[in-house]
């Protein structure tokens, strides 16, 4: 924690230091938000539909019809979000 001594320090000179601790913590905190989010996690059946908003038979034909790719681990499929985001096309 940093600390600030008041001592034979005028009100700009205390304005000034709160202003440049204050931007140091924004800039702290944009760089968290502007980090990209994690596209590469795994997505459950259920979460996959839920993302692309179309429901569990929908899903089950486009990996029949390899339009998706899945992943399996036992009798559990999943999606890759980043995957599912490639596979959208432009509608014109």
């Amino acid at each position: 924690m940093n600390r600030i001594h008041v001592v034979q320090t005028n009100t700009q000179e205390l304005q000034e230091a709160i202003s440049r601790t204050l931007q140091q913590e924004l800039e702290s905190l944009k760089k968290d938000f502007s980090k990209p989010t994690n596209t590469d996690e795994l997505l459950t059946r259920k979460e996959a539909s839920e993302f692309l908003k179309i429901n569990l038979s929908t899903l089950h034909h486009w990996t029949k019809k390899s339009k998706i790719k899945s992943y399996g681990i036992a009798n559990r499929r999943y999606y890759k979000k980043n995957e599912l985001l490639e596979c959208l096309t432009i509608v014109k």
